[in-house]
């Protein structure tokens, strides 16, 4: 955890041009992917605690360095990350935060490196945060529960019987006979004592670790074999390691052992766990690789090798990450690599915004002048762009074409998609002058379905001019979706009737069968196709798509099963995939087994 307290902000030039993007495969069958470093891109975040729980998932339960930094006491909003072959990272999603906190320091914040446990059906999450606003005497080891890893946590109180003053960066450790252990400690002090059956009480005597070398904070106790390790950060002046020891109890006395890992990319703190998983070792830590601040830093993990006696080789930091360890699963983060190296091509359907449209406006301190709008340096500024089409919802690719002189500027992006209501970090490097609008700044958001999204540029940390904002989506154009008729999402009434495999019963005046949820993409025409069979000679639907009315023929096949018969009409739909395409008969009988939607054909 961080002991720096200042208000600070960014400073430095962006690190953008170390990492290359990294894909090999041992066969094609079995694909080898690099996790790239930092795994987390979507927020900031530092001190990861990195557990495997039964589900077969591994979790990660860590700080968040909220932008724009004011330092550690601005910390809030527990985020947890999960993944099953560790490339591909879900954000779960926020579990907790100050303000649920009723013992907890008035003015919030301060909600440092947590920790978490499992027992008994019930997930343990442990975090320090001051109980008043004389914040460094009065910490606290707060515990709320749930039983889900990820989500529904309750505060439950707080443990008692620990000292109020360095009790920062709790860890938790369960034994082979089931005992839990809590370490914690910050300032070069450091603590271990038994938990309570409870989870929330001690057990015995807190024991004070004075035999560490340099300890300085962020302990982190695990075994392996018969062998306890206790890994922690140093007070190495400016640059703090990550050291270990050993002992064969898990109260030491401990034998220091030396470095697992060297000061770490633009970033004073250092803070880590390791943890096995699927057969491997993996430490995980943080670094300020993306904002080259380190009150906004970001988790990495890399590999952790040990020798035949039990000691640890140091670990190398790499920004390659560790390979999967599993097929391709869901993933919410974008991989580092993608974002340094502008992988988006696949984002082609682009709308450029002039700073002069008229659903660009300004405030805070912002001005405009000519085509471009500048004081985008003043605490308050921003500029926000309404109307914005996000299709089918989902990821979408902003740019601001930007020019200026500073290095360390960033702009917080803000967009109506953003559950986490965190933002985004839009980093703008140097372009060497005012007037030189060759600065090109990429950033994947989240925005909503259809076309009243809202994007927000927040400024205050450096100055750019910018000259255009544009947003860009994964095309639709081509995309074909099939809707069994038999499908939940299709009803039918006035009389037509479903069986085992189509609508029947068309003929009859008022018969209709509707299909919901209809992806309509971003908007506009659609092409949409009956699959059917009829005995009659011909026969005529109408379709309903929003507002309007189509008419369409349906030759006769031969027979009410021979489903050969395809026809299609081109109709409008509306943006997302809330749309409602009804058929109404009444002119002619046709049994339909299929609706097929192409989207701007």
């Amino acid at each position: 955890m961080r002991r720096r307290l200042s208000s600070l902000f960014l400073s430095g030039t962006m690190l953008l041009s170390v990492l290359v993007g990294f894909t090999s495969s041992s066969s094609a069958a079995d694909p080898v992917v690099m996790s790239g470093n930092p795994i987390i891109t979507s927020m900031f975040t530092a001190d990861p605690s990195a557990h495997v729980w039964s589900d077969g998932r591994i979790y990660v339960y860590a700080s968040h360095d909220i932008f724009p930094s004011r330092g550690s006491d601005l910390m809030d909003k527990y985020h947890v990350f999960s993944s099953d072959n560790m490339v591909d990272w879900v954000d779960e999603g926020e579990i907790l935060r100050a303000s649920q906190v009723s013992w907890g320091r008035p003015e919030g914040g301060f909600m440092w490196a947590p920790d978490a446990a499992y027992k008994n059906g019930t997930y343990y999450f442990f975090f320090p945060h001051p109980s008043d606003t004389n914040w460094n005497n009065s910490w606290k080891i707060g515990v709320a529960t749930s039983t889900k890893p990820d989500a529904d946590f309750t505060v439950q109180g707080y443990i008692g019987g620990l000292p109020g003053t360095n009790m920062i960066d709790p860890s938790v450790f369960r034994d082979d006979d089931g005992s839990y252990y809590l370490y914690a400690g910050g300032g070069a002090v450091s603590y271990g004592v038994k938990l309570g059956a409870d989870m929330m009480s001690i057990s015995g005597t807190i024991k004070q670790f004075t035999e560490l070398q340099d300890y300085h904070e962020a302990p982190w106790v695990f075994k392996k074999g018969s062998l306890y390790y206790m890994m922690y950060a140093d007070g190495n002046p400016g640059a703090n390691r990550l050291r270990y020891a050993t002992s064969s109890n898990p109260l030491g006395p401990w034998t220091n052992r030396g470095i697992v890992l060297d000061p770490v990319a633009n970033s004073e703190t250092t803070h880590g766990s390791i943890v096995e998983y699927k057969g491997s070792w993996y430490l995980f830590y943080h670094n300020a690789k993306v904002s080259s601040n380190g009150t906004l830093r970001s988790t990495n993990v890399d590999k952790l090798t040990f020798n035949a006696d039990g000691t640890i080789q140091k670990v190398i930091q790499t920004t390659d990450g560790v390979p999967n360890v599993g097929p391709p699963s869901q993933a919410t983060e974008v991989k580092y690599y993608d974002l340094i190296n502008n992988n988006y091509s696949q984002y082609t359907q682009k709308t450029d915004y002039a700073m002069t449209a008229s659903n660009v406006t300004i405030g805070g301190g912002a001005t405009r002048s000519g085509a471009n709008i500048e004081n985008m340096h003043i605490q308050g500024s921003y500029i926000q762009l309404t109307g914005i089409n996000g299709g089918t919802g989902g990821k979408a690719l902003l740019t601001v074409q930007y020019a200026t002189p500073d290095n360390g500027v960033a702009f917080k992006a803000d967009a109506s998609g953003d559950t986490t209501g965190d933002g985004y970090y839009v980093p703008l490097p140097s372009t060497g002058g005012w007037g030189n609008y060759t600065g090109q700044a990429k950033r994947l958001v989240n925005l909503n379905v259809g076309t009243n999204n809202v994007i927000k540029l927040n400024g205050g940390t450096g100055g750019a001019n910018v000259s255009k904002v544009s947003v860009s989506l994964i095309p639709t154009t081509g995309q074909e979706t099939t809707y069994p008729v038999t499908g939940s999402n299709v009803t039918v009434g006035g009389g037509a009737t479903k069986s085992s495999t189509s609508i029947e019963n068309m003929h009859i005046s008022g018969a209709y069968f509707q299909v919901t949820g209809v992806n309509g993409g971003v908007g506009g025409q659609a092409q949409v196709t009956v699959i059917y069979g009829s005995a009659d000679s011909q026969a005529t639907f109408g379709i309903v798509a929003g507002s309007n009315t189509y008419s369409l023929t349906l030759p006769g096949t031969g027979g009410w099963s021979t489903y050969t018969g395809s026809v299609s009409r081109l109709v409008t739909l509306g943006a997302g995939t809330n749309n409602t395409i009804k058929f109404t008969g009444g002119m002619g009988g046709a049994n339909v087994t299929k609706v097929i939607v192409k989207l701007n054909p």
